[in-house]
């Protein structure tokens, strides 16, 4: 098969200036005064980002999830811990995040360090879910195989059936926090000349710098 190029993709990208005088002391801060304009821009799920992890041989894989919470400790999401990205975290507590508020021309590149969120953390959110997600979060065993769609469907109902109200929080699920120790802000701009700041964690605390497009 041949290969195919793609010339008519071709995007331009025009923003105002990133300067490193308008950036806030820490990243933490930085990333809350931008997530909140994507969401006065109404970008669709503005907390949904690309988790990163690679095995111990290695072995890349990643994923969109949703971010759930963020303060100075780090970025909060939760899933499966028997899951792919689970197994991963296991082997090798490390990962990448990356917002990609496409429609505002901007992205935010996460890199540090991963550990699980408490277990008293994890149920209290976990109890805050829809039920429907609650359930289904018992009905999964994520990135397993299943026979068909009806296993699935026939696992759901029987756990439905054994708790009709509520749902209490599995051993095998869970929060994980990815602890930065870098985090790149991404602004578009014309001809490839795009704004790229990075703040890098050193011993004296966060260094801010610039990198090439």
């Amino acid at each position: 098969m041949d290969a195919t190029s793609l010339p008519g993709l071709r995007t331009s990208y025009e923003g105002r200036p990133l300067l490193e005088s308008d950036m806030a002391a820490d990243p933490i801060s930085q990333f809350a005064f931008w997530f909140q304009e994507a969401l006065a821009a109404g970008l669709p799920e503005p907390n949904a980002m690309v988790v990163a992890t690679a095995s111990a041989g290695g072995r890349p894989s990643a994923r969109t999830v949703l971010l759930k919470g963020y303060d100075e400790r780090g970025f909060v999401f939760y899933t499966n811990y028997e899951s792919r990205k689970g197994r991963d975290l296991t082997e090798n507590p490390r990962a990448s995040l990356l917002f990609p508020w496409h429609p505002i021309r901007r992205q935010v590149r996460v890199e540090g360090s991963v550990v699980r969120v408490s277990h008293a953390d994890s149920a209290d959110y976990f109890a805050s879910r829809p039920y429907g997600s609650r359930i289904g979060a018992w009905a999964s065993r994520q990135s397993a195989v299943v026979h068909s769609r009806e296993q699935l469907d026939e696992r759901y109902d029987e756990l439905a059936a054994r708790w009709p109200e509520d749902p209490p929080a599995p051993d095998f699920w869970g929060g994980y926090r990815v602890v930065p120790t870098e985090v790149e802000f991404w602004q578009g701009q014309l001809d490839r000349m795009h704004d790229r700041l990075r703040y890098r964690l050193t011993r004296p605390g966060w260094v801010l710098e610039r990198l090439a497009p």
